[in-house]
């Protein structure tokens, strides 16, 4: 008789640093997991992931087409971090392979930064460090201001500029926003009718877009020229939406007054020395190197979440929170009347009479179907079947659903 595959026997690589909590989740469910310090070298993915059924990365580890295909057992890859460009999650798509991540685990943490920089900026903290560390006192009010009374706006009003929101107003600044889509706004924030009215009114502009073709280089030359003289900018979004050379460019002629900035472009791949920027050395900038959510709370709270959906999927077959397949949440492996039940799960391409192929495979079993779930995409189909156990139920039944054209992958739950 046909069963699941042993926990024990789920191997499970993790890299970049991810949270012990995630780890401890994992292990608890008795998966065995390796450890790899530091990303994953591109020529060394293939050692790394061969015979690995779940791996999990941060944003560091590029796992592209090649990878995935050079995998045997991969079932699901888990971006320990929010965004999932890492990862070619179309061809984990069409391989079966869900990628989970961790969308809004970082939220405080990164707006709590933006609220920092908001002042530190005002307050021009990064020019008076940098002189006391070179030995220079220079007390002085003078470019120094309360961040009360003047105007935030924020580009991208999801969950962390909503917060951002929240907290700029609880200190006194007037809010306005910009976004592409009627969002209901919070406090007595105020939404912009564009980017451009956006830019006029703000005293400090702060964005939380995500990396996507429209948002490539959102705030060029003529954006920041188009900024009140000597307002300030940040960018705790993703490297792509500056145009960095434009905006050092700014500040060194004084028509911006500051900068803070956390992500870039290009980032080096490890610690250490090697970065370089146009705006190193720019009066009154903050530079940080991507840490916006590196806060030992958020990394935690993604670690745990990343963790608890590949165990749902490894245990249960549900793709909630999965970015690149169908969601589908899934209730409890058991009939109706409380008796436990194999449960098949089936990825498939999207296309007509792939159901029906399914169908005639089971039925050749004479198994019984209790329950069946299924959600489709454009591309890719995902069916879940729960069937009444029997003493044989057919034992060539997964090598025949394997055998569907259509079929991207395929698994058994007892």
């Amino acid at each position: 008789m046909k069963t699941s595959f042993p926990k024990s026997k789920i191997r499970v690589v993790l890299a970049e640093g991810v949270h012990p909590s995630g780890e401890a989740i994992l292990r608890d469910e008795g998966f065995k997991v390796d450890r790899i310090d530091g990303a994953i070298a591109p020529a060394d993915l293939p050692s790394a992931l061969a015979g690995a059924h779940i791996v999990g990365i941060r944003s560091k580890t590029q796992i592209d087409a090649t990878a995935i295909d050079g995998t045997d057992r991969l079932l699901a890859i888990g971006c320990f971090c929010i965004g999932t460009n890492q990862v070619d999650t179309d061809a984990s798509a069409l391989r079966g392979v869900p990628v989970f991540n961790s969308p809004f685990s970082n939220t405080r943490s990164v707006a709590e930064l933006t609220i920092c920089e908001i002042i530190a900026l005002h307050r021009r903290l990064a020019d008076r460090s940098a002189q006391m560390h070179a030995g220079v006192w220079q007390k002085s009010s003078s470019g120094a201001h309360e961040i009360r009374g003047r105007t935030l706006g924020i580009v991208g009003y999801g969950r962390i500029g909503s917060q951002v929101s929240v907290l700029a107003e609880a200190m006194g600044m007037r809010v306005i926003f910009y976004d592409q889509v009627q969002v209901l706004p919070l406090g007595n924030a105020r939404q912009a009718k564009s980017l451009k009215e956006l830019l006029k009114e703000s005293d400090v502009v702060t964005l939380h877009v995500p990396a996507t073709p429209d948002t490539d280089t959102l705030i060029g030359a003529k954006e920041l020229g188009a900024m009140k003289p000597g307002a300030m900018l940040i960018n705790n979004a993703r490297g792509t939406v500056v145009d960095v050379d434009a905006l050092a460019a700014a500040l060194k002629s004084g028509s911006i007054g500051g900068a803070a900035v956390d992500v870039f472009p290009s980032e080096p791949g490890a610690n250490g020395p090697g970065f370089e920027s146009a705006l190193a050395g720019a009066p009154n900038v903050v530079l940080t190197p991507h840490v916006g959510g590196s806060t030992e709370e958020a990394q935690e709270s993604i670690a745990k979440d990343v963790a608890q959906k590949l165990v749902r999927f490894v245990n249960n077959g549900s793709t909630t929170g999965g970015v690149n397949v169908p969601e589908v949440e899934l209730p409890e492996q058991v009939g109706a009347s409380g008796e436990r039940v194999h449960r098949i799960l089936h990825f498939h391409r999207n296309v007509p009479g792939v159901l029906t192929k399914l169908h005639a495979v089971i039925s050749r079993t004479n198994a019984n179907v209790v329950a069946e779930h299924l959600r489709t995409d454009e591309r890719v189909g995902y069916v879940v079947l729960d069937v009444a156990p029997m003493d044989d139920w057919g034992a060539t039944m997964l090598d025949e659903l394997k055998a569907i054209p259509e079929t991207l992958g395929v698994r058994l739950l007892w």
